[in-house]
């Protein structure tokens, strides 16, 4: 059973991302989705975050909230 912390910085560390506040704002500042654009189709993720991100919104639904703010995140920030 995992219990551990599911918040937008601990998925950034999944991602093998930065994950102290400035680097996560740097991201998402740097990294704006399109409009239209899914956050599993951004051109900037490896295979591997790929397959996480895909795997917190199918699998486990204790991710799906982190990498639902994030794809919002990304979406806003390319406004």
């Amino acid at each position: 059973m995992d219990i551990g912390t599911h918040d937008l910085a601990a998925l950034f560390s999944q991602l093998g991302l930065a994950n102290d506040e400035p680097s996560i704002l740097r991201f998402i500042e740097s990294h704006p989705l399109t409009e239209g654009m899914a956050l599993l189709d951004a051109p900037f993720w490896s295979a591997s975050q790929v397959d996480l991100l895909q795997q917190a919104f199918t699998d486990d639904a204790e991710w799906a909230e982190a990498a639902d703010t994030l794809a919002t995140l990304l979406a806003a920030s390319a406004k």
